[in-house]
């Protein structure tokens, strides 16, 4: 099934849209303030250890101490691999030790980053694991000939003082020994370079921190059903071009600068897209509809049949709504980028053939996200329950913040993402008008940011469009709500 990518680059933020046939499957967003610390490897200090919850804090440099369990410590997972009896934490680390560490799971809400010490580095064909002897092949690489031969072939490319290993990833399938090769080459002197920094650099220090957001892209999105990848930024194009030739030159031919009239994102409707999956309803084709809650613990699914009434069998019209409900999940939780715990509340079905069904329809509709997920299947109370890895935020905590109206009942977009939308607004009325003036409306919330953290942003606005842009304060509006008028 064909797909494009989409880059939309700004000063202030890259967004990035996964499209599937017109449809968009995923959207990542990097803010040049707010980028994400998951794959970063720092030299830490550890400030407090608890023998109680067998974990610690570990100073890493950011504005909260990052958390540490000892099922992350490498040490641990040795001896449980073993079949030992684990050693407490206090016996393994100690406070104002120095530790090398990586960021497994971003900030979220009150939670410090988590940490672990088994380091690992991904390239574009290869995880890299410098302290784990061990070769292991992508899961979704299910034809075990295939998975003989590329464990064989690394082997035999691998160098002989080599002490790590390598987890083959699913776009080594079909890789020549020379694309192998230059992927444990690169991932080798990687680590070389974050060694040679933990020797000279104090803690808390940054050693590495993990590629933009566009690089990411070309690592760990582009597969053999990417057709397009459309950037509209030349700057952003060149440089991801560069990147490319060295690192992964199979997509090189698929980067293309968009200089289109239309902004690129409007090309697939991308805002509204955006727009929806910031919505706790999500409406079925069929007149059904779900209902999408989430917390700090959990997301919940709620399967509605709303105006769905179908034929005269109620049970076949609550199979059909819960089917394509199955299909909608999996693509939300992309969409959406939620993760850990999620329990679905399909309708209520009388017969297990139609149980198992729609649980074969949302593994099979699921099979398609790269993240890791467990489906659990239906419990006694008729609820599915499943996991989906959480290492970045949801799409709904990076653009929306609780609403002080309705006591944090829900959510509102923030001072932070109005900006930004005000921002693109204004680049898009300069395309097709000339006006002397654009004067923005907004509250009192979204005029204090731009004057304060965000006046650069619009500085550069201005001298970009070669227009004077204003600010007015409308003390009605809301939050999220604004006018631009053209003068």
């Amino acid at each position: 099934m064909s797909e494009d990518i989409l880059i939309n680059v700004t000063p202030f933020e890259t967004r990035v849209a996964l499209v599937e046939q017109g449809s968009v499957q995923e959207l990542h967003v990097e803010r040049s303030i707010q980028r994400g610390h998951v794959g970063n490897i720092y030299l830490g200090r550890v400030v407090r250890v608890l023998p109680g919850m067998q974990s610690a804090f570990i100073d890493i440099g950011l504005e909260r101490a990052a958390f540490i369990h000892i099922a992350d410590l490498r040490e641990n997972r040795s001896e449980r691999s073993q079949g030992l009896t684990p050693t407490p934490i206090e016996k393994l680390i100690f406070e104002g030790q120095t530790l090398m560490v990586q960021v497994v799971k971003d900030p979220l809400g009150t939670k410090g980053a988590r940490l672990s010490t088994q380091i690992s580095m991904a390239g574009r064909m290869l995880v890299y694991l410098p302290h784990d002897p061990h070769i292991g092949i992508s899961q979704k690489i299910d034809a075990e000939s295939e998975r003989i031969q590329l464990r064989e072939r690394l082997q035999a490319l691998m160098p002989p003082d080599e002490k790590g290993g390598f987890i083959v990833r699913t776009q080594a399938e079909g890789a020549n020994d020379a694309e192998l090769s230059a992927d444990v080459e690169y991932l080798r002197k990687l680590w070389t370079s974050v060694q040679a920094a933990a020797r000279t650099q104090p803690a808390p220090a940054l050693l590495h921190q993990d590629l933009t957001l566009a690089q990411r892209v070309l690592r760990d999105m582009v597969g053999p059903e990417t057709g397009t990848i459309l950037v509209d930024s030349r700057t952003t194009s060149a440089a991801m071009l560069e990147w490319a030739r060295v690192y992964t030159p199979s997509v090189v031919d698929r980067i293309q600068h968009y200089s289109g009239e239309r902004p690129l994102f409007d090309t697939a409707n991308v805002d509204d897209e955006i727009a929806r999956a910031l919505s706790r309803r999500v409406d079925l084709k069929s007149g059904g509809y779900l209902i999408i809650d989430q917390t700090e613990a959990l997301t919940t699914v709620d399967v509605n049949t709303g105006g769905f009434v179908g034929g005269r069998n109620f049970d076949d019209t609550i199979f059909k709504t819960n089917l394509e409900a199955a299909q909608a999940i999996a693509r939300q939780l992309r969409l959406r980028n939620l993760g850990g715990i999620v329990i679905l509340d399909f309708i209520d079905m009388e017969e297990q053939e139609h149980r198992d069904t729609v649980l074969a329809e949302l593994k099979k509709a699921l099979s398609r996200d790269r993240t890791r997920m467990t489906v659990n299947g239906f419990t006694q109370l008729g609820l599915v329950e499943m996991t989906r890895k959480r290492t970045r935020d949801s799409l709904a905590h990076q653009l929306c913040e609780p609403c002080p109206m309705c006591q944090s009942r829900g959510n509102v977009r923030t001072p932070r993402t109005v900006c930004y939308e005000i921002l693109r607004e204004i680049l898009r009325e300069a395309r097709q008008f000339n006006p002397k003036e654009f004067r923005i409306l907004a509250s009192q919330e979204v005029v204090d940011l731009f004057l304060e953290e965000e006046s650069q942003h619009l500085a550069m606005l201005g001298d970009f469009v070669g227009k004077r842009v204003s600010l007015e304060v409308e003390a009605t509006y809301s939050q999220e709500k604004y006018d631009i008028i053209l003068v």
